[in-house]
């Protein structure tokens, strides 16, 4: 196997923490939705959890595509 196919593999393993992000993110929001419309009074409380859990995931979904292109184009 030589460097380049296996740099391709790397960032193709790379990006599969992406998949968990997307599911993630899913997941929080559907929580949310899913919470405010059982008790609308709490949205104020529940909500900026919601936004610190999806900046949290979203960083490491950033992360890991940093991963991904540093494997391919370093």
């Amino acid at each position: 196997m030589d460097l380049e196919a296996a740099r391709m593999i790397g960032a193709g393993l790379a990006t599969f923490a992406l998949f968990g992000v997307g599911l993630s993110i899913g997941n929080i929001f559907s929580t949310l939705i899913s919470t405010v419309g059982r008790n609308p009074s709490v949205q104020q409380r529940v909500f900026p959890y919601a936004i610190i859990g999806f900046a949290l995931v979203e960083a490491i979904g950033l992360f890991a595509l940093l991963i991904a292109f540093l494997v391919l184009f370093v």
